[in-house]
C-alpha cells in the first residue's frame, strides 16, 4: 500500500501531537486491528473464494459440534439476525452447514458444521493460524508477550 493510500485509509492520520495520548492508543490499537483484519479478508477471498464473516460463522460452528441456534450465533459475531440467516443460507446451499431441529425445543432449530464443513474449515483454519503468524511475526517473542500481558490487563479493567 502507497502512503497516499495509507493515509486515507489509516485511522490514525487525523491525530495530532496534541491529542490525548489514551486517544492516540485507541487509534493505534483499531488501526492495527484494522490492518490485520483488511488482510484477513483479502487472503480468505483469494485463497478459499470465501468472506471473512462466513469464515467467522463457520469457527463459532466449529467449537461446538453439537450447533449453536441463530440468535447465540447472531450474539457471538455481534451481527443482526438477519445477517446470519444469509450466511447460514449461503453456507447451506454450498452443503458446509445444515440445520437441525433443537431438541430442548422443537419450534427452535440449531445450525452446525457438516462433515464437509468440518473438512473445508479444518483446512482453511490451518491457513488462517499460519496468516496471523505471519503478520504478527515481525515482533520479537518477548514484544508479542509483553503486549499479550499489557492488553490482558486493559482487557481486565474495561466494562464487559
Amino acid at each position: 500500500m502507497s502512503e497516499s493510500q495509507q493515509a486515507v485509509t489509516d485511522i490514525e492520520t487525523r491525530l495530532t501531537v496534541d491529542d490525548h495520548q489514551s486517544l492516540r492508543l485507541w487509534l493505534r490499537m483499531l488501526s492495527c486491528s484494522n490492518r490485520i483484519e483488511n488482510e484477513i479478508r483479502v487472503r480468505l477471498r483469494a485463497e478459499f473464494g470465501i468472506t471473512l464473516p462466513r469464515f467467522d460463522l463457520m469457527a463459532q460452528l466449529e467449537r461446538y459440534p453439537d450447533g449453536l441456534r441463530m440468535g447465540e450465533l447472531s450474539r457471538r459475531m455481534m451481527v443482526t439476525g438477519g445477517n446470519v440467516t444469509g450466511i447460514t443460507d449461503q453456507l447451506e446451499q454450498e452443503g458446509l452447514v445444515q440445520r437441525v431441529i433443537d431438541t430442548s425445543d422443537r419450534r427452535a432449530y440449531s445450525v452446525r458444521l457438516t462433515p464437509a464443513g468440518r473438512k473445508v474449515f479444518s483446512k482453511m483454519a490451518a491457513v488462517h493460524e499460519e496468516w496471523i503468524a505471519e503478520l504478527l511475526g515481525g515482533l520479537p517473542a518477548p514484544d508479542r508477550s509483553q503486549l499479550y500481558t499489557l492488553l490482558s490487563r486493559l482487557k481486565q479493567q474495561l466494562p464487559s
